[in-house]
């Protein structure tokens, strides 16, 4: 985790993910790329062709400066390498592409979820990222003063396409030498008995590298709230998922529980692409 990329809004849920992305850095000896985007109406990356004459988009992205200044300023970035990255672009576009260019290894964002309408329609730029990212989505939902993965719950059906991106949760384990409690959940619509999905499980633990591993079963009426429940059960820090990045119409009638966990639920999540 040596490059980081925080987005920033100035938000209370944003500090609490710069915090958080400090802790990690430290503990990494890793260095922050803090960035904010000035979403304007139809200016796209074009500032000068958009309805905004330029003084006034000098006055937003000079607000925008001072305020980065500010953050920049916090005590718990002293003896960080911070870089500010201020652009006028969409945010969800400009957290992808900066994610990419800058070819950061961790995307630490704060989120107060979206519900409702908003969540069906809308979604949040948070859900968007964790939808689309070709590496790790860190989700923060409150203060985190000392962040801990230490029972870090990984959700999955532990399907052969898992195993790839399972490494990467496994070396983020690793790294913060966390107990991987892996968790099958069983829902009526897909149930399977206790001995069918303890060899799934043994056998796909069998196929990594994993470390500091235990298995475990949990019956619930769906997937996301057997999550939640078990994740609640032993105290968890950390909940862990992978996507598929499902787009369009199919995102839409399909979902996605990995997503669904970045609006509801109340601990971090973090989301690795499959």
């Amino acid at each position: 985790m040596k490059k980081i990329l925080v987005p920033i809004d100035f938000s209370k849920h944003a500090e609490y993910a710069l915090k958080v992305a400090a802790q990690i850095a430290k503990k990494n000896n890793g260095e922050i790329f803090l960035l904010h985007m000035l979403e304007l109406p139809n200016a796209g990356n074009d500032a000068v062709s958009s309805s905004h004459e330029i003084p006034e988009l000098m006055l937003f992205k000079n607000a925008a400066i001072r305020r980065m200044d500010e953050a920049m300023q916090a005590d718990y970035l002293e003896g960080l390498k911070v870089t500010k990255i201020i652009q006028f672009e969409m945010a969800f576009d400009g957290i992808i592409k900066n994610g990419e260019s800058h070819e950061v290894d961790l995307i630490v964002m704060g989120s107060h979820g979206a519900r409702g309408f908003q969540e069906m329609f809308i979604g949040s730029n948070t859900e968007k990222v964790v939808r689309n990212s070709n590496v790790p989505v860190l989700v923060i939902k409150k203060e985190e003063p000392n962040f801990s993965a230490e029972k870090f719950v990984f959700a999955s059906d532990f399907s052969e396409e898992t195993i790839k991106p399972f490494e990467k949760v496994a070396a983020f384990a690793e790294k913060f030498n966390s107990k991987l409690h892996l968790a099958n959940i069983n829902t009526p619509n897909n149930f399977k008995s206790t001995r069918v999905a303890e060899k799934i499980m043994e056998d796909f633990v069998n196929k990594t590298s994993a470390k500091n591993v235990t298995t475990h079963i949990y019956n619930d009426i769906n997937v996301e709230k057997g999550i939640l429940h078990f994740a609640k059960s032993i105290d968890a820090d950390l909940i862990g998922m992978c996507t598929h990045g499902r787009k369009g119409i199919s995102h839409f009638f399909n979902g996605s529980i990995s997503e669904d966990l970045v609006n509801h639920a109340k601990r971090p999540v973090i989301t690795f692409k499959i």
